[in-house]
């Protein structure tokens, strides 16, 4: 990890995440702050993006992130990850790359380590309610809607609406 890099995330969690919303009044360059910082954390950050108040991110290294494309208030996000253009994310997302081991029974669960990261990739033109969970390995198809509260288990096609726990197709936008 670079020294530039290293300074940014260490500035990042101390300062950059506990600044107030983009969207409060007094926010003075709190969004542009933050911005600045992550394009030197993230691997891909595009234009116009938005990483909002508190949010966590790890390290960041393995995050990617389109143009017009947010994170929002108090979101948990982990890498590999990656984000396309003009998605809405609204607050308190989570979004997990691996998972606990739970296989052997003869071995306590919180001694087992973690299942190997799998990649979660959101496509351009999404929007993400708030407090929606997505698990490893999932796939948002472009144009979808995933409702508040959401536990997205399985790929979403694309223009589809899901909603739930587990989270389902509930109409198609188109």
């Amino acid at each position: 990890m670079g020294i530039k890099r290293t300074i940014c995330l260490i500035l990042y969690y101390l300062i950059g995440r506990h600044l107030p919303s983009s969207q409060s009044p007094y926010s003075f360059g709190a969004k542009k702050m933050r911005y600045v910082l992550c394009k030197e954390i993230f691997r891909k950050i595009g234009k116009n993006v938005n990483i909002e108040h508190g949010t966590y991110f790890g390290s960041g290294s393995e995050i990617e992130i389109g143009d017009n494309s947010g994170l929002g208030i108090n979101s948990r996000v982990s890498g590999p990850l990656k984000i396309g253009k003009d998605v809405m994310m609204g607050p308190e997302i989570i979004i997990y790359t691996s998972n606990h081991k739970i296989d052997d029974i003869n071995i306590p669960m919180i001694q087992q380590g973690e299942t190997p990261k799998e990649m979660v990739e959101i496509e351009d033109d999404v929007w993400i309610g708030a407090r929606a969970i997505i698990l490893p390995g999932i796939k948002i198809g472009r144009g979808s809607v995933v409702g508040a509260g959401a536990v997205v288990t399985k790929d979403v096609p694309s223009y589809a609406i899901v909603g739930g726990n587990p989270a389902r197709i509930i109409r198609y936008r188109k």
